[in-house]
């Protein structure tokens, strides 16, 4: 399986970073092919709504930025992972404009092979998920209309320790 996982942490050796290199290890060791965008490491606007991609283009974003990498992918993608660290109870902000141009590659459906999803969240504190899980619920199960996967969250004490990451190894070798 052809897995790519959207990093949307700006810290390189941050706790979200870790969550996904445990996922990673897992998933690669079953024999999946795991492809991580560091979004925060990229020039990636966010969504102009000017509609190009859907009454000009039949899917081609007009924008011409490092989201082409994302877009290419995307062809190839059989699970997504949302990987972000909690800001404000969202994801990242550089992570949420990834998301909003997802709306040309959804054009007139969604890509081809993605079918699955995942959502990895750290935070500071329990309750602060609920932005992210209305994105996830809603952008992704409903709008995408793709497979849950599950939603793997980390927060104070839980972050970086070898249980949640064991957690997420097991999770990448399940798939």
């Amino acid at each position: 399986m052809n897995i790519l996982v959207l990093n949307g942490s700006p810290r390189p050796k941050g706790n979200t970073r870790k969550m996904v290199e445990a996922f990673c290890e897992g998933a690669v060791s079953t024999g999946h092919h795991v492809d991580v965008i560091d979004v925060c490491r990229k020039k990636i606007s966010g969504c102009l709504a000017c509609e190009y991609c859907h009454t000009k283009q039949e899917g081609i974003c007009i924008q011409k930025d490092d989201m082409q990498e994302v877009y290419e992918l995307l062809k190839s993608t059989d699970m997504l992972v949302i990987a972000s660290p909690i800001y404000y109870h969202g994801i990242s902000g550089q992570l949420k404009c990834v998301i909003d141009r997802f709306y040309a590659s959804a054009f007139p459906k969604k890509p081809m092979r993605l079918e699955k999803v995942a959502m990895i969240l750290s935070s500071g504190d329990p309750d602060m998920y609920d932005g992210a899980r209305f994105s996830f619920e809603g952008d992704f199960l409903g709008y995408l209309g793709l497979e849950s996967k599950g939603m793997f969250t980390a927060h104070g004490e839980e972050n970086g320790s070898e249980e949640k990451l064991e957690e997420l190894r097991d999770f990448g070798k399940s798939l």
